[in-house]
C-alpha cells in the first residue's frame, strides 16, 4: 500500500503537476490569442514589428504573433495556429512566421540566460549572450530575406482579405469575450486529447532511461571535438548529459581556477548547446507544440525551428573560432 501510494505521489509531482501547470498557460495563451483576434486588435499590434513585416512581406496576423512573442510565446504560436485553421495565412507563412518569431523568443529569455551565466563566467557572459543574439538576429535577417521572395506583398495570398467595415469594426467586450469562450471550449478539447498522450509517452519514456541512454550515447561521441581545449569538453559532457546548469558550473569552476579563459569557455557553451538541441527539443519543445499544433505540423515546426537554430549557432561559432584564433 506505501508502495502505491509514493508511486501515485511520485507520478503527480513529476507527470500530473507539470502537464497541468503546462496545460493551464496553453489555456491562457488560447485565450488571450483568441480575445486580441476576437477585437480584431491585430492590425494594431502588428505596428510594433511594422518595418520588419513590410520588408518580409508577413500578414499583419504574423506582426501580432511577432510582437506578442515578446511577451508570451504561447500566445504567440496559438494566434499562428488560429490563423492556419481560418485559412489566413498559408502553411509556408506559419513556418516562417515560426522561424521568424526567433528573436522575440531570444528577448522573453534574456534576463533569465544572462543573469545565470554572468555570476558563474564572468566577463565571458557577455560574449556567449552577444553570440547567441547575433544567430537569432542572423535566423532573423534571413527569413526576412526569404519571406521576401517567396511571399506575394502583403503576405501570402491564401491569407489575405481586403479590409471590409465589419473586419475592421470593434466587437462590443461582451460579443469579443463569448466568442472567445466558444472558440477556447472547440479548441481545447483538442489540444488535451493531443497534448496529454504525447507528454505522457516523452515522460515515460525519460523515465526508463531512454534520453540518458542517448545522452551516454552522444556524450561518448565526441572525439571529432578535438579542436577544443581539453578542459573544456567536459563542459560540453555536462551540457548533453545533464543540463545548460551543469556544464554552466562546469565552466564557472574552471574559470574561477584559471584553467580556462573566455573564449575556451564561451565555444565549449556554443557546442554543447548545439549537441543538447535535439534532445532538449523532444523533451521540451515537442509537447508544447503538439497542444498547439496538429501532431504531424508540430514535427515539422519543431525540426524546421531546431534545424535552422543549429545552422546560425554552428555559424557563429566558426566565425568567433576564427576570428579569436
Amino acid at each position: 500500500m506505501d508502495n502505491w501510494f509514493a508511486v501515485a505521489t511520485s507520478l503527480w509531482h513529476q507527470l500530473g503537476w507539470p502537464l497541468i501547470r503546462l496545460l493551464f498557460f496553453v489555456s491562457i495563451g488560447l485565450l488571450v490569442a483568441n480575445f486580441i483576434e476576437a477585437f480584431n486588435w491585430t492590425r494594431t499590434m502588428a505596428r510594433v514589428a511594422a518595418p520588419l513585416i513590410r520588408t518580409g512581406r508577413f500578414s499583419d496576423i504574423v506582426g501580432a504573433s511577432f510582437s506578442m512573442a515578446l511577451i508570451s510565446g504561447v500566445s504567440a504560436n496559438t494566434m499562428l495556429s488560429e490563423a492556419y485553421e481560418q485559412k489566413k495565412i498559408a502553411k509556408k507563412e506559419l513556418v516562417l512566421a515560426n522561424l521568424f518569431n526567433s528573436l522575440p523568443r531570444f528577448f522573453l529569455h534574456l534576463p533569465t540566460v544572462f543573469f545565470l551565466t554572468a555570476p558563474l563566467i564572468k566577463a565571458a557572459a557577455f560574449i556567449y549572450v552577444g553570440l547567441t543574439f547575433a544567430a537569432a538576429l542572423v535566423r532573423t535577417l534571413l527569413i526576412m530575406v526569404v519571406g521576401r521572395l517567396m511571399l506575394s506583398g502583403g503576405g501570402d495570398e491564401a491569407g489575405r482579405r481586403e479590409d471590409t467595415p465589419d473586419l475592421l469594426q470593434r466587437a462590443s467586450f461582451r460579443d469579443a469575450a463569448f466568442k472567445t469562450w466558444k472558440r477556447f471550449k472547440k479548441r481545447i478539447r483538442r489540444i488535451v486529447l493531443s497534448m496529454v498522450p504525447i507528454y505522457t509517452v516523452i515522460f515515460f519514456m525519460n523515465r526508463i532511461g531512454l534520453f540518458a541512454l542517448l545522452k551516454k550515447w552522444i556524450a561518448g561521441h565526441i572525439t571529432f571535438l578535438s579542436w577544443l581545449r581539453p578542459e573544456s569538453v567536459g563542459i560540453v559532457v555536462l551540457h548533453v548529459a545533464a543540463e545548460f546548469t551543469a556544464g554552466l558550473a562546469a565552466a564557472g569552476a574552471l574559470v574561477d581556477a584559471g584553467t580556462l579563459g573566455a573564449r575556451d569557455v564561451v565555444l565549449a557553451l556554443l557546442v554543447g548547446n548545439v549537441l543538447s538541441s535535439p534532445i532538449r527539443a523532444i523533451r521540451h519543445q515537442l509537447p508544447y507544440y503538439a497542444g498547439i499544433f496538429s501532431p504531424r505540423l508540430a514535427v515539422e515546426l519543431v525540426f524546421c525551428s531546431q534545424a535552422f537554430r543549429i545552422g546560425s549557432i554552428i555559424l557563429v561559432t566558426a566565425a568567433y573560432f576564427f576570428i579569436t584564433a
